[in-house]
This record gives structure tokens, sequence and C-alpha cells, in this order.
């Protein structure tokens, strides 16, 4: 069993560890202790729980995608559709938006995991390029180019309004991504989660002992589909509007690169990647505008060449290299 564990790239624990209570702990200090980042920190979350839908098929399924942003962005339109079409009621929203994100998941996922390789990753960027079209063309809906602006978003609860401050905005990312974050902890660490590493570890060999691989798959494909539409859903709601920069190719190239950074099938680099990704990137805009992206491209190369397994590889060896001094 603990080599089992071990397999998934989290060695799952019986109840929360400290360590676990760190991103927590530093978001509530970000609340209280730094308001004028709130904002900032409230769309910190909602990547956090993007990037970790990404992990559960990237990370610990071995499934390669290119297209991620088509969930991100059909949960953030649905989302929109929803409240100007249906009702401003954020939690009936997020549910709606969940829902066809997940739907669209599994028809989309039976199709592209019947395929491997180069195959799978074009054809994930072609479903990401006819989302994009579709929200482009469709603007009598989607409101085209323009997008949808000043999405209706009542309360939550009938009773937390969202303040211009994004306080209320903030808890309520937090909370969607706690949800998140303690379905995929309970995932990777169930036999489902180490069967479904075992199919990113060799498929072939998990198909000769009987293991439903395609099945196994398309649910956590699914899953993770759903995950990406809920953080769409919460920057629909959280900002009041949508555009087409959901749906962007450059949206799913910049969440696996987070992830890379982060280090990914680690669940917990989903965390670190996208702080320091927005971090990082934030700082080399101001410093220069016209040659940030050099900056951050570098910083992947010196990643990928020097701290395998991301940033928490590098913190892992260092802390083995710092238990080995003192022993």
């Amino acid at each position: 069993m603990p080599a089992a564990r071990a397999a998934t790239g989290y060695a799952s624990a019986p109840g929360l560890r400290a360590a676990e209570l760190l991103p927590w702990a530093a978001a509530l200090v970000v609340f209280f202790a730094a308001p004028t980042y709130v904002p900032l920190g409230g769309y910190v979350l909602i990547i956090i729980l993007f990037a970790l839908s990404l992990d559960l098929i990237l990370g610990y399924g071995g499934i390669v995608t290119l297209g991620h942003s088509a969930y991100f962005g059909l949960g953030a339109y649905a989302a929109g559709i929803f409240a100007v079409r249906v009702g401003g009621d954020p939690l009936a929203g997020l549910a709606a938006a969940t829902a066809a994100a997940a739907l669209f998941g599994l028809a989309t996922g039976a199709v592209v995991l019947r395929t491997r390789g180069l195959a799978l990753l074009m054809l994930t960027l072609a479903i990401a390029s006819i989302v994009f079209e579709v929200a482009n063309k469709w603007t009598e809906v989607t409101g085209g180019a323009d997008g949808l602006s000043d999405v209706p978003v009542g309360p939550i609860l009938g009773v937390f309004e969202f303040d211009f401050r994004g306080r209320t905005a903030f808890l309520y990312s937090l909370a969607v991504l706690a949800a998140g974050w303690w379905l995929v902890r309970t995932i990777v660490g169930s036999p489902f989660g180490v069967a479904l590493a075992g199919t990113r570890e060799n498929d072939v060999r998990m198909q000769a002992v009987g293991a439903p691989v395609y099945r196994r798959r398309l649910r956590a494909y699914t899953l993770s589909a759903a995950l990406a539409g809920a953080a769409g859903a919460l920057l629909t709601q959280t900002t009041q509007f949508v555009g087409l920069s959901t749906v962007s190719f450059e949206l799913s190239g910049e969440i696996l690169v987070m992830l890379v950074l982060g280090g990914s099938g680690r669940l917990y680099g989903a965390f670190v990647g996208p702080l320091v990704y927005i971090v990082a990137r934030d700082y080399l805009a101001k410093q220069s505008p016209e040659y940030w992206t050099l900056g951050i491209g570098v910083l992947l190369v010196l990643i990928v060449l020097f701290a395998r397994g991301g940033i928490l590889g590098l913190a892992d060896r260092a802390l083995e290299a710092l238990r080995g001094s003192r022993a």
C-alpha cells in the first residue's frame, strides 16, 4: 500500500498534515492583513482551481492536453448566460456551469481518449478552437468579441453581496477551491487514484491485468472538466464579465506552464505554480512591458533543466540535503 500510494505522487494520510494547512493560512493572512491584494488573491484562487483540474488528468493520469481552456471557458460562458437568461443566483449558476462542463468533458473525452500521443494533442487543440469559434460567432448569446459584460450576480445564499473590494468574491472562491481540493485529494489517495497513476506509468500493463483503463481515464477527464468549468464560472461571477480570453489557446498554454513550474502530479504544485507565475508575470511586466514573456520563458527553462518535479521537487531535494547534513 505505501508503494502504491507513492505512485500517485502524494502519500495520503488519514487526516490533514500540518503542512497542508499552510495554503489556507496564507489565504486568510492575505484576506485580513493585506486587503489591497484581496482582488488579486481571489483571481489567484480561481486559477489554482483551474490548475488543480489540469493536474488531475496530466499529473496523475498522464493525459497531456493543449485545450483545457475549452472547459474553463465553457463554464465561464455557461455561468454568464445562466445569469443573464435564467437568474443571478451564484450557486445555481455555479452548479449549472459545472454540469455543462462535465457533460462536455464526457462527450469530448469519449473521443479524444481513444487516441494517444500527437493525435490526442491535436484533438484537444481542435476542441478548444471549436469552442473559441462558437463563442466568437454566436454573438446573440455570447456577445461575440465583446463578450458579456455587467453579468447580474445576486448575493450568495441571498445574504452575502459581492462588494467592490472583492472580499465576498475572495471568500467565495476560497470555499469553492477548498471543496475542489478536498475532492481531488480524496480521489488521488483512493484506489481509483492509485489505478489512475498506474495508467500514467504503463497503460499497456494495466490493460494486461484487466484494468478498465479507458473508463478510468474518462471518469478522471470528466471530473477534470467539471472542476475547470467551476473555475471559469467563478471568474465570471466575481468579475461580472466573460470574454474570448477564457477559451483562448494562450490560456491553455499558461495553465500548463503554471503546473510545470509548481510540479505536476504533486497536488500542491497546482497551488505553488500559479502563485509564482502570476507574481513573476506582474513583476516582469512592470520592469519590461515588452519582454516580460522572455523572463517567464527563462524561468521555465531553468525549472525544467535544474528542478525536475518543479518548484516542489526542488524544495524536496533541498529538505533531503538539509536532513542529510544534520544526520
